[in-house]
């Protein structure tokens, strides 16, 4: 397909890519062999800085790279926007793909950068639109499959030509890396694709079944004004969290390792006469019962865990009002009702999860049967026990099921294993170590057959880290080994919860 012109980012260089790896200049890459790509932009980007389109703030210590921007058209009504980076130097041999978070809508330039300074070539997409909001799926049904799992899938086959045509060779292996959405979509292309990537990387998975939960945690914690509670009160009920449940794992340190075996009941913090800033009325006692306890429809059917003790302080993510946020509420606007105009407050639990779940079914819901993937591929899950948009009890709930899936449950962590982090928020931020590299964690795994036993992650304050803990192996916590800093990780061990 013919070029349909530059987009240009810095000065064109009009020299080719001087690595030994390229076959042929970047912008030869312009005229795509696959009828489904248009390629607007084939461009070698000079090293330094890069400014994404429509953002004002410039992306820095970047190498040479060529980068193709890409539009692809599987079906008449599919319009998805790629990018594919590739080092023009010094390429690692190594393909990344990233994902996108909630409803998608922009190119992850953030995570490219990251990738291209690793040596990687790395692609992303816009999931088939633009923006944040889920009202282009309203009326189109293959837009809806784009953004399941179709743009991942043709984004992830032409970056791979594309890398082929460059440099004359195909990638030696290929990653996938998301958060949130960007793990959802992971989960989904190693159970349709199989074969697709040799290691997966899923944190904080957003099960689409979170939706209903969020809706139904909106009518039962502030539809009512006086089932409200106020942020101001949340440190003191985080406190009062702490205090029943932090000493759980022998060691109270601000953080709550093994949530499962906290339930903590807020009739202690009731206000004897009338409301007050320490304490809660009844009403609100049961709003915070609820956020703790599972989406229960009528009949006793779960439909979705709770929301871990230890997310206290992050309440109003789900329970702020004075509506619910867009990224829960548009599943029921725009896919189940496709009414934008569609009342929140008309939530049924039992009815409107039931409709969801259903148009979700083989589009956009994750599969735990990953036994193809199993054969040759890895999987690594990780999730912030103080998440407050995602249950942790989901992605607990889909490894159980993947490992039981797979045959043969003694020997499924040779191929997945999951880190929850406790302390940690959605993806990150919060009270606990949030961070670790885990690219690296799972080069090593894949290209070297080292299985990750311990991860050490570590929390940063005021620009520098204040704590370093082991991440271990589900259902393993850290545990203090009795002596020495608890802000430094080698004072822990991975042993059983209590």
């Amino acid at each position: 397909m013919a070029l349909r012109g530059f987009l240009p980012v810095v000065a064109l260089l009009a020299v080719s890519a001087t690595t030994a790896h390229a076959a042929q200049p970047c912008e030869r890459l312009a005229k795509p062999a696959s009828p489904h790509i248009s390629i607007s932009a084939a461009t070698l980007v000079g090293a330094g800085t890069f400014t994404a389109p429509g953002s004002g703030k410039a992306i820095a210590n970047l190498p040479a790279f060529c980068r193709v921007v890409a539009t692809l058209t599987p079906t008449a009504d599919s319009v998805i926007g790629t990018e594919v980076w590739m080092p023009a130097t010094h390429w690692n041999g190594k393909y990344l793909a990233v994902g996108s978070g909630g409803w998608g809508g922009s190119i992850a330039y953030g995570a490219l950068a990251d990738a291209l300074r690793r040596g990687y070539t790395a692609s992303a997409t816009d999931d088939g639109h633009r923006g944040s909001s889920a009202s282009f799926i309203a009326g189109h049904p293959e837009k809806f499959i784009d953004f399941a799992y179709r743009a991942e899938h043709e984004m992830t086959m032409e970056a791979k030509a594309l890398v082929k045509a460059f440099y004359g060779s195909a990638p030696r292996y290929s990653y996938w890396d998301g958060c949130s959405g960007g793990g959802r979509e992971g989960l989904i292309q190693a159970a349709r694709y199989p074969d697709e990537f040799d290691g997966i990387i899923a944190g904080d998975p957003a099960n689409v079944r979170r939706n209903a939960w969020a809706l139904w945690l909106a009518n039962e914690t502030f539809k009512d004004p006086e089932a409200y509670i106020p942020p101001a009160k949340y440190p003191m009920i985080h406190q009062a969290v702490l205090a029943a449940c932090d000493a759980n794992d022998g060691l109270q340190d601000g953080l709550i390792e093994d949530p499962e075996s906290c339930h903590p009941h807020f009739a202690a913090l009731t206000c004897k006469d009338g409301d007050g800033p320490d304490c809660l009325t009844p009403r609100q006692v049961q709003s915070a019962q609820t956020l703790i306890s599972p989406a229960t429809g009528k009949t006793g059917i779960v439909y979705f865990p709770r929301l871990e003790p230890g997310t206290e302080l992050r309440w109003a993510r789900l329970a702020g009002g004075p509506e619910p946020a867009e990224l829960f509420y548009d599943q029921f606007r725009y896919v189940v009702y496709h009414d934008a105009n569609w009342n929140w407050r008309s939530f049924d639990l039992d009815r409107d999860a039931t409709k969801a779940n259903a148009i979700d079914k083989d589009v956009d819901e994750m599969d735990p049967h990953l036994a193809a993937f199993a054969r040759h591929g890895k999987l690594l899950l990780y999730h912030g026990w103080a998440d407050q948009q995602v249950a942790p009890g989901s992605t607990v709930e889909f490894y159980k099921d993947a490992v039981a899936d797979s045959g043969d449950p003694a020997k499924s962590a040779a191929w997945v294993r999951l880190f929850m982090e406790p302390g940690m928020g959605h993806c990150s931020g919060g009270e606990g170590p949030d961070t670790f590299d885990k690219i690296s964690v799972m080069e090593a795994w894949v290209e070297q057959g080292k299985a990750p036993e311990s991860i050490v992650a570590s929390h940063r304050a005021n620009g520098k880290v204040d704590r370093t803990r082991p991440l271990c192996p589900y259902p393993l916590i850290a545990r203090y080994k009795g002596s020495g800093s608890i802000d430094e990780a080698a004072n822990f061990s991975c042993g059983p919860a209590r």
